[in-house]
């Protein structure tokens, strides 16, 4: 039996009919064909799949889409336009964050949570922040310095529009 889903998805109202037991990693790649967030280990351990139900990081493999009924989700498809990155996206890649490119989509929302509710962040939060997102490639020292490189913008971009 199938139940309906009404979410707004990226800013987009969205309606799909989904069963009980599915994922909403599940439904976000194949219902809605956002590809971004990823399936890693299927069991919230890597963060690959993470994604932002109300402005919060959740690992989507594991929480049923049909809690995220009336919510807002947003993805890495939803964090910005591909001519202007956010600046959590341009830091990583001016701090060479970035290499395979899996696990980034994840970070990238870890990342984006915590700059939304903190972005004065230090070190230790960033690192607690990115506790759920495993990396293979990096050693995550360029991850952390693009977090914190792409705090300064906020704060400096903050310092002259407020």
């Amino acid at each position: 039996m199938k139940y309906p889903l009404n979410v707004r998805v990226n800013g987009v109202e969205t309606s799909v009919d989904v069963e009980p037991h599915r994922s909403l990693l599940n439904v976000l790649r194949e219902d809605i064909g956002l590809t971004g967030p990823k399936e890693g280990c299927d069991d919230s351990e890597c963060g690959a799949c993470m994604v932002l139900v109300d402005g919060r990081p959740v690992n989507s493999c594991s929480y049923l889409a049909l809690q995220t009924d009336g919510r807002e989700i947003t993805t890495i498809e939803g964090v910005s336009e591909p001519s202007c990155p956010h600046p959590i996206q341009q830091a990583l890649l001016e701090e060479g964050g970035v290499q395979c490119g899996f696990c980034t989509p994840g970070i990238v929302m870890s990342a984006k949570a915590l700059l939304d509710a903190n972005p004065s962040c230090n070190e230790d939060e960033v690192r607690l922040a990115l506790g759920g997102n495993l990396c293979r490639c990096t050693g995550y020292q360029k991850i952390v310095r693009a977090v914190l490189r792409a705090a300064e913008q906020l704060q400096d971009r903050a310092g002259t529009t407020g």
